[in-house]
């Protein structure tokens, strides 16, 4: 496992440093009617966390608000920021860094990560980008064990090295080797579920704490939480266990269990920090939750953009449907079996569909594991493993370059 997570970073990293020195792109890229205005030249000057050569294929789009949270905190004067509304009460009479609409978890590791690699005498940004690929890397790693033993779990040990290389070669499995949350937050979710699975309840509890400050849907891990301490207490009483001190330990741990990430979220959502997210998501963003108006509207236009004349938006909201069905088919093919996983999985496309945004859905798919079980399941045909392997390295190598030049990938 160790052998083949290495080997995918060194192709990732080292393709795009081929592709962007073989490539020349013709700009902007329009594939969205907001996207040309932010490609017109590589990185645009008005984003210095963006612009530092080292290593500088493997940041982009939310890669600069990550960089400076961990570098200059939520309030960077460097990062664009939103005017307070005209009836704005303190503290919210200000202008709100972008800055906000993005969970700290992330940054503030490499923030941490900084203090001992200051001295490699790279400059402050260089040393935050590494800080934030190993933190992304060593995050992937984690989320393939845990995979592993998830699908190993229920499919068998080749069907969990199916599911592990399946997430490697995701079409934006690319994502997990970037200055992006995804590679945290796939080990922090996945090692959760793999501990519910087992019935490791504090563990899980308090990797899905970790997850929910790394992104808002880690606060769905709840859920398969909650059905595997019910199934448990199911169990206890249908095996005629007697109440015992030891039973009121083991309920009192489930109890807490459960409390911890709902009550880091709730400590998140009625601070500061909630608050001003709730306001850049919305102003800025247009991101409002489970908006169903907007979001019927926003891809009932994608759906349209798909009979129109820009080939390169055909291209896009084709893949976004294909990823939209995959992922609900691939969660209610595991509901029977694994409910709590299957319904996390519902809650994360949901969020992500009713947001009032339609893109990046093929890079919401790499948290979801019913994904990749599923897979790894068909996967046990040869034709088919070789026929999805082969579409999807190809498609990882189109969103892998399209991100290396700073074109939108989701």
């Amino acid at each position: 496992m160790v052998g083949l997570w290495l080997g995918w970073l060194l192709l990732i990293w080292s393709y795009q440093a081929v592709v962007t020195a073989r490539y020349d792109l013709q700009r902007p890229d329009r594939v969205l009617g907001w996207t040309a205005d932010s490609t017109k030249t590589e990185k645009t000057a008005d984003r210095p966390y963006l612009n530092d050569p080292f290593l500088n294929t493997q940041v982009g789009w939310d890669s600069e608000f990550y960089l400076s949270i961990a570098l200059h905190g939520y309030d960077d004067p460097k990062v664009r920021s939103v005017p307070p509304a005209p009836d704005a009460e303190p503290p919210f009479n200000r202008p709100l860094s972008l800055n906000y609409a993005f969970f700290p978890g992330y940054p503030y590791l490499i923030r941490w990560l900084v203090i001992p690699l200051a001295g490699l005498g790279l400059s402050p940004i260089a040393t935050a980008t590494l800080a934030g690929l190993i933190i992304s890397a060593l995050g992937t790693l984690i989320g393939l064990i845990a995979l592993y033993d998830l699908a190993t779990y229920a499919l068998g040990e080749y069907a969990g090295l199916r599911a592990a290389f399946y997430l490697l070669s995701f079409p934006t499995g690319f994502f997990l080797a970037q200055v992006y949350t995804e590679g945290l937050f796939v080990g922090l979710a996945f090692s959760s579920l793999a501990l519910i699975q087992r019935k490791y309840w504090l563990p899980a509890a308090l990797l899905a704490a970790l997850a929910t400050l790394t992104r808002a849907v880690g606060i769905f891990l709840l859920i398969p939480l909650l059905f595997g301490i019910l199934r448990s207490f199911r169990f206890s009483r249908f095996s005629g266990q007697s109440f015992t001190f030891r039973g009121l330990l083991q309920f009192l741990v489930k109890l807490i269990s459960l409390s911890i990430p709902l009550a880091v979220y709730l400590y998140w959502r009625n601070s500061f920090l909630g608050d001003a997210f709730q306001i850049v998501e919305d102003r800025f963003f247009n991101c409002r939750l489970f908006d169903l108006q907007a979001a019927t509207m926003v891809w009932r236009n994608g759906f349209m953009a798909l009979f129109g004349d820009n080939s390169a938006t055909v291209v896009h909201y084709g893949i976004e449907f294909a990823a939209i069905a995959l992922g609900f088919c691939s969660c209610l093919i595991t509901l029977k079996h694994y409910p709590g996983l299957s319904l996390y999985g519902l809650a994360i496309l949901s969020v992500s569909l009713t947001c009032g945004t339609a893109w990046s859905m093929t890079r919401y798919l790499l948290t979801i594991p019913s994904v990749f079980l599923v897979l790894a399941h068909w996967g046990q045909s040869q034709v088919f493993d070789r026929l999805w392997s082969l579409a999807s390295i190809l498609l990882l190598a189109m969103f892998t370059a399209l991100f290396s030049f700073n074109f939108w990938a989701g």
